[in-house]
């Protein structure tokens, strides 16, 4: 019985497209990246293995090598940002065959093999440089892509520079589990999920601008910024000048009111929502004067 994987398969046909290999041209950097990986000898990584079968299943060890040498030629260094990738980028998913494993997953698989995956990284970021992938900016060097008449530094070689590129997406998980914990870091809030959250906000938003409005005000969706053409001049800037003038005003109403920053999160949101209208209020009352 030999080692337990989770299996996963790149010819997988669906209704629409037909099959992955129709998601990405021919000729991208993840095709490259998997034929490359595929002429890797991976024995470093398989041998850290249960050659028994038992145990729970693990992701596939060249999808992993792939998937994390493809994030990295591709600038996401974070373990959180691969894994919202697999899901949202539609190479990433190609490189994946369709799984999502999860920024814990990546993250100790990084940290499981981090010196077999320097080597390959130092063999391959030097396959890429000499086949010009680097210099024309198709692979992101310690972050950011290389413009087309750099060059790498003569003093750092390319383990070096695979062993900075660990180091980084180390930091940056790190950060991000302080941070955020065990969670990815980019899921709204349970009760802002559905739609009734938004219309039930959207009410209570309503409510709460016709609460600050005078009784006495006819027009309550407007906010109320003078704008008296005898105050200001408004040639040779026209337009701007009035835009200017109804912002000014809109900054004083809001000092003169001191509205307290609310605490929940939820709260912010509304206030948000509050403010973002009132400015949009207050750029048609410019427009129009």
């Amino acid at each position: 019985m030999g080692a337990r994987f989770i299996g996963l398969d790149r010819e997988q046909v669906f209704v629409m497209p037909p099959s992955v290999r129709d998601w990405v041209p021919v000729g991208h950097l993840a095709w490259t990246v998997l034929e490359a990986v595929g002429e890797l000898d991976l024995s470093a990584f398989y041998a850290e293995y249960r050659a028994d079968g038992h145990g729970r299943p693990a992701y596939e060890p060249s999808m992993m090598v792939a998937l994390l040498l493809y994030a990295y030629a591709r600038g996401t260094r974070s373990a959180r940002g691969i894994e919202r990738a697999c899901v949202e980028d539609v190479a990433f998913r190609v490189v994946a065959g369709n799984l999502v494993p999860d920024h814990s997953t990546v993250a100790e698989f990084r940290r499981r093999h981090e010196r077999a995956l320097g080597e390959v990284f130092s063999g391959v970021l030097g396959l890429c440089s000499r086949a010009g992938l680097v210099s024309v900016g198709v692979v992101a060097i310690d972050g950011t892509k290389m413009s087309a008449n750099a060059a790498i530094n003569s003093n750092r070689d390319f383990g070096q520079i695979a062993r900075e590129i660990l180091e980084e997406a180390a930091e940056i998980d790190r950060r991000e589990d302080e941070l955020y914990g065990t969670e990815r870091g980019d899921e709204l809030p349970e009760h802002l999920r559905t739609r009734e959250a938004f219309r039930e906000a959207k009410e209570r938003l309503e409510r709460e601008r016709e609460a600050d409005q005078p009784v006495d005000n006819e027009d309550a969706g407007e906010v109320a910024v003078e704008l008296d053409p005898e105050r200001f001049v408004t040639r040779p800037q026209g337009r701007r000048a009035w835009l200017r003038e109804g912002r000014r005003g809109l900054d004083a109403e809001r000092e003169r009111q001191a509205r307290p920053i609310p605490q929940e999160r939820t709260d912010r949101l509304f206030e948000a929502c509050r403010r973002l209208e009132e400015e949009l209020d207050v750029e048609q009352a410019s427009n129009a004067a």
